[in-house]
């Protein structure tokens, strides 16, 4: 499994809208046969920042989703409501593990 993880510091007067901005490449990319999961979250602690979490099955997957036209897109529509360019974090990892101190009995 490929896990992204990517910070995205959005300029304040478009924060609040971001969910809606970004909605049809959310959609999209869900919507990939390779996507396992592309969710988003905004920071407690910085309000203009949305936090995106994403996994691909594997390599294929991961390659066509940045070869999709709608990541093309967003890539070419999205920046101008940024501060900046995001943070990112890509790995390969063999899935979830447990977070035994949590664990539900």
């Amino acid at each position: 499994m490929i896990f992204i993880t990517a910070k995205f510091p959005v300029k304040p007067e478009h924060a609040d809208d971001w969910p809606q901005l970004s909605k049809e490449f959310t959609d999209a990319c869900n919507a990939e046969e390779g996507c396992l999961f592309f969710q988003w979250a905004r920071s407690l602690a910085d309000p203009n920042e949305y936090v995106l979490i994403e996994a691909f099955k594997d390599d294929d997957a991961g390659g066509a989703h940045v070869q999709s036209d709608h990541f093309k897109k967003a890539t070419a529509e999205l920046p101008q409501y940024l501060q900046r360019t995001p943070d990112i974090i890509n790995t390969k990892v063999d899935g979830w593990s447990e977070l035994g101190e949590m664990a539900v009995k």
